[in-house]
């Protein structure tokens, strides 16, 4: 008898055959477990470091337009085309707080190299624009030469009267209110485009077209609880406030909340990479999201 005919004439073989060959395919094909992909390991951030979130322009020396400027108080990036700053970066804490009196005694930034033009207070006489600070004077008055580094006229912008003494200044003083409840904070501001509304006008410079007046100021905020460490880290929940506010008289008509705006479209509007001392990963999510206002 042949094979074939085993198999026709028991069913039951043929059975235990197929059902035989079906756990062994079932087997051979079984899907494994997905594996996550592995997350960039947390980085350690220096707390007392003025740039702990990175060098958003990759300023350097070799480039006048993105000079870098280096102070205990705060590191700037220096255009000389425009004549101000592009940006000036700083950590706010409680040991830079203290009760040295503002000295407003605005002067030339003697660290510029030679042949390039220095600012200087007459520059905004009768402009009708303020010398308007990026890093504000009362985040530094823990000392007399701390408040007095505020003033050195490359942290200053021509800025609209009432940008800098309402709608801006609030938010300086909210920076504060972070500080005072238990926070760090690590601070980005920066200028962008040209032409501003002051009390006398519209105006694309000023000192004989040496100092470009700007047309938005932004600024970014990284808010961290205080401990007694030394280093810091970034995580998804960290909050960041972003806002960009135009450099104009009306802007003070509305709260700066009105002018939030996400780090993403910042650095859209400037080509800066901001936070890029983050990882990348964290970087993705809390640069394309817009402050909810928690306290």
């Amino acid at each position: 008898m042949s094979a074939k005919s085993i198999q026709l004439h028991h069913p039951f073989k043929t059975i235990i055959l197929t059902v035989s060959l079906g756990v062994l395919l079932t087997g051979c094909f079984t899907t494994r477990p997905s594996v996550p992909a592995a997350k960039t390991p947390p980085v350690n951030l220096s707390r007392t470091d003025n740039l702990a979130l990175g060098n958003p322009s990759r300023a350097s020396i070799s480039d006048p337009d993105n000079y870098p400027i280096t102070r205990p108080q705060y590191m700037l990036s220096y255009n000389r085309s425009r004549g101000i700053a592009n940006w000036v970066s700083w950590h706010l804490s409680p040991s830079w707080k203290g009760d040295a009196k503002r000295t407003t005694d605005f002067r030339p930034d003697p660290t510029l190299p030679t042949g390039w033009y220095a600012a200087r207070p007459n520059d905004y006489t009768n402009t009708g624009f303020d010398r308007g600070h990026l890093c504000p004077s009362d985040d530094r008055d823990s000392t007399p030469e701390d408040n007095a580094a505020t003033f050195i006229l490359s942290n200053i912008v021509p800025q609209a009267p009432r940008h800098n003494r309402e709608v801006w200044k609030s938010l300086e003083d909210y920076e504060r209110q972070l500080m005072s409840n238990g926070n760090d904070v690590y601070i980005i501001a920066g200028v962008s485009g040209t032409g501003g509304t002051g009390q006398n006008g519209y105006a694309t410079t000023i000192a004989n077209g040496k100092l470009t007046v700007p047309a938005t100021l932004w600024k970014i905020l990284v808010v961290v609880p205080t401990e007694t460490d030394n280093s810091f880290q970034i995580t998804a929940n960290t909050r960041v406030i972003a806002v960009n506010i135009p450099n104009n008289q009306t802007a003070a008509d509305k709260p700066w909340r009105a002018y939030l705006t996400s780090v993403d479209a910042l650095e859209t509007l400037t080509g800066y990479d901001f936070l890029s001392n983050v990882p990348v990963d964290i970087q993705q999510i809390i640069e394309r999201q817009i402050d909810g206002g928690n306290s």
